[in-house]
């Protein structure tokens, strides 16, 4: 491997290190946040798209539901029973699975209001695009159940899973220009969390909360990434965002008290630091975790190596030796 630079690989090698805009959240934050984490604005940092942007998929069930682009589903009933069919892609449902699903303790009239909201859902179908209903099968017998067919490239979870799980790939391999476009091209399919308007059950909670909590990963290698790639113009503003969402996600503080410190700005660094502390004693009770503490250390010394040595801890990569590119 060719020894990196600064501004790139050395000659003879591709150059990574071309200029990005922005692809990721960005939200502006409402002032200097207090340490408190009741203090901290619940700012969404959501993809920033480029106009007329829109996820070209089908199914698009990463952020409101929408068929072919169109929300016009009203019935959260019949949004609910679409979501289920989506996340178990290719697996039939029954009728008694469907009323697990959907109530944790089922009604009497389960079983009739499903067939019926069944039966109103291929009206949807139909009304959001002629024989779209047909992708809705019934299976009879002793396995009575109902499936959507679709292809793989026409659900946005689907075409997010690949494009994070490729990202994480290339960050481990150490082909950071490569992580950051794949990483990018996963948040952008994101138009808002996931599961807003879906009955709190605890089949769909457990699904809330396992999306959301990949869409943050997603966010935590991008942010590695560029870290490693020295992409960090206004990567803090975008970490306090992500932050803002969720505080107590002990990661994200790392890496935004590493940007200011690789920057050469310990003080900064160290108010992070501070905040993370105050946050975490004050809400769970929690000493400041090991990392953070870590990075603290390199503050104190002004030691912006180091501090990008602790992030690339995180990853097994051929780029993570010493932070020697760093001027």
């Amino acid at each position: 491997m060719c020894p990196p630079d600064r501004g790139g690989r050395a000659d003879g090698c591709r150059t990574v290190r071309a200029a990005r805009g922005t692809a990721f959240g960005a939200v502006p934050l409402a002032g200097r946040s207090d340490t408190r984490a009741a203090r901290v604005p619940r700012q969404a940092c959501w993809t920033v798209m480029q106009s007329g942007e829109i996820c070209s998929a089908r199914f698009s069930i990463l952020g409101p539901l929408l068929v072919q682009g169109d929300n016009r589903m009203i019935s959260p009933v019949r949004r609910a029973v679409l979501t289920a069919l989506l996340l178990r892609t290719g697996r039939p449902i029954t009728i008694s699975e469907f009323a697990e699903l959907l109530w944790d303790e089922p009604p009497a009239s389960a079983t009739a209001n499903i067939r019926s909201h069944l039966t109103g859902l291929r009206r949807d179908l139909d009304g959001t695009q002629r024989g779209l209903s047909e992708r809705l099968h019934t299976y009879r017998g002793g396995h009575c159940g109902y499936r959507l067919h679709i292809e793989p490239d026409e659900l946005d979870l689907t075409r997010f899973a690949k494009a994070a799980r490729t990202g994480r790939t290339h960050l481990l391999c150490g082909d950071l220009d490569a992580a950051i476009a794949s990483l990018e091209e996963a948040i952008t399919l994101w138009r808002g969390p996931f599961g807003q308007d879906l009955p709190p059950t605890r089949w769909f909670s457990a699904h809330v909360a396992g999306l959301n909590n990949a869409r943050f990963d997603a966010y935590q290698d991008l942010f590695t990434a560029c870290i490693l790639a020295d992409h960090t113009a206004v990567l803090g503003y975008q970490i306090e965002s992500a932050i803002a969402e969720v505080p107590y996600r002990q990661r994200f503080w790392e890496l935004l008290a590493a940007v200011h410190c690789i920057k050469g700005d310990a003080s900064s660094a160290l108010d992070v630091i501070k905040r993370c502390q105050a946050l975490f004693a004050d809400d769970l009770g929690l000493d400041l975790p090991p990392g953070i503490e870590a990075m603290r250390a390199a503050a104190l010394t002004w030691d912006s190596r180091k501090a990008w040595r602790l992030v690339a801890a995180s990853v097994q990569s051929p780029r993570a030796e010493d932070g020697s590119h760093l001027s």
